[in-house]
């Protein structure tokens, strides 16, 4: 990590003394008096400095993902290649192209436009799908790095400042920036505005699978040409997903942070029909995604003693349920007390681990397993219950916000059973279980 980086807590931390609570997945991590010092002096506004101990330390606190970086810049726009992959929207591509003035060079594959795009550097006769035209497009680039932009995004003005730092860490691969939907009247776009698919949110985040922030578009991202040819850039035999295939396999070399202070527009589906076709579609990319990369993807990741719980409440057994949740809950302080965790902290982790689980429960329910809850009485009733927290968002909204809620969650989950029987593979409707609240 650079010299001069200037880190910043997660906002999940809980910090007591020389304990830190936080991250995704959750983490603790108790530093030593040195540790300490260092970490007020570093949240005092102090940058790190060159020296070994001070990096194996903020190495370790964002690897661990309780801090994150804010790194002097080393790389400037004169190192950015631009390439947008498009088909039928020569629209789209003036306003990128007029975005990205500052870069050293703008490469456009059209990828089988009914009519050839004017000015394109490359055109596929026939389309190829966007991870063989973003192939084509870094393949010409001669930059140390590629920023991808679909032809439906624009970049907001200085959007490569956040970004560019973060590559002075030799050890970063990729970075994202935050895809905002651009507002509109009617109330598919304003449900845009406010839970787009691919909008991951205000705060930053290293990027894992199975973590808070998971996966970052392709639609808008910067990456390592050097890292793009290791991997051999994106797998053209994935239609759907490619992003996500390709950026876990960039983390088997390296890292890949999300950083939302940067930010880029995007055009959403401007009609109900193809926007749920889109959401649908998402879907089917969970079972090749899953056989591609066994144990990184998975409806919910939670930890038995909670899914038994919840289990048993959905069974009708309340008292029960209630019973293993106290006792599982009862059991983690005293796991946690030779690691210096008080007791009221403890019973707070375990509390708030049994209802995340419940959220993710009922999140699984609607985007992977409600065609099977539909078989059963029981089955059903579990659905309308996991509806409850669609119905608690959107409160302030209209009913017709409320129904693209659910929609939005039901076309998923149907083209999750969609493509999990093509590839002839559950793996995307499994949970995963881990072994505790607590890493």
């Amino acid at each position: 990590m650079k010299p001069g980086t200037r880190l910043t807590l997660d906002d999940s931390v809980r910090r007591r003394g020389p304990l830190l609570i936080g991250g995704s997945p959750l983490r603790l991590v108790r530093l030593g008096k040195a540790g300490t010092r260092l970490l007020d002096r570093w949240l005092a506004g102090e940058p790190l400095g060159d020296g070994p101990s001070e990096e194996r330390l903020a190495r370790r606190l964002l690897d661990a993902g309780l801090v994150h970086p804010s790194p002097p810049p080393l790389l400037t726009a004169a190192d950015v290649t631009v390439v947008v992959p498009v088909k039928d929207n020569p629209g789209g591509v003036k306003r990128v192209l007029s975005a990205t003035t500052e870069v050293a060079e703008r490469i456009v594959v059209d990828d089988g436009s009914r009519e050839p795009l004017p000015g394109a550097n490359v055109r596929h006769e026939r389309p190829g799908g966007p991870a063989a035209a973003r192939n084509a497009g870094w393949r010409l680039a001669g930059t140390e790095l590629v920023a991808f932009l679909d032809s439906d995004t624009e970049p907001e003005p200085g959007w490569l400042d956040a970004l560019l730092p973060q590559f002075s860490d030799p050890t970063v691969l990729a970075v994202a920036p935050r895809i905002r939907s651009v507002p509109g009247d009617d109330v598919l776009a304003r449900y845009e505005a406010d839970r787009s698919s691919l909008d991951l949110g205000a705060r930053p985040a290293p990027v894992r699978p199975m973590s808070r922030v998971s996966y970052v578009p392709s639609a808008a991202l910067v990456v390592r040409r050097s890292a793009l040819s290791a991997v051999d850039g994106f797998d053209t035999g994935l239609r759907f997903g490619e992003d996500v295939d390709l950026v876990w396999r960039l983390l088997e070399l390296g890292a890949v942070r999300y950083e939302p202070t940067a930010v880029v527009t995007h055009e959403p589906r401007a009609a109900l029909r193809p926007w749920l076709r889109q959401r649908f579609e998402y879907g089917t990319s969970a079972a090749p995604l899953s056989r591609r990369h066994p144990g990184k993807l998975s409806p919910a990741r939670l930890s038995a003693w909670s899914a038994a719980a919840w289990a048993l409440l959905a069974l009708g057994r309340p008292w029960l349920a209630l019973a293993l949740a106290a006792g599982s809950t009862a059991l983690l302080p005293r796991r946690l007390r030779g690691r210096g965790v008080p007791v009221p902290e403890s019973l707070r982790l375990a509390a708030l681990g049994h209802l995340g689980a419940g959220r993710l429960l009922a999140e699984a329910t609607r985007r992977a397993w409600w065609p099977a809850a539909l078989l059963t009485a029981r089955g059903r009733r579990v659905l309308l219950a996991a509806l409850v927290p669609c119905a608690a968002e959107a409160l302030g909204h209209s009913p017709a916000w409320l129904a693209l809620r659910i929609a939005d969650d039901l076309a998923y989950g149907a083209g999750v059973w969609t493509g999990s029987l093509r590839e002839r593979t559950p793996a995307a409707l499994l949970p995963a279980f881990t072994e505790g609240a607590l890493r």
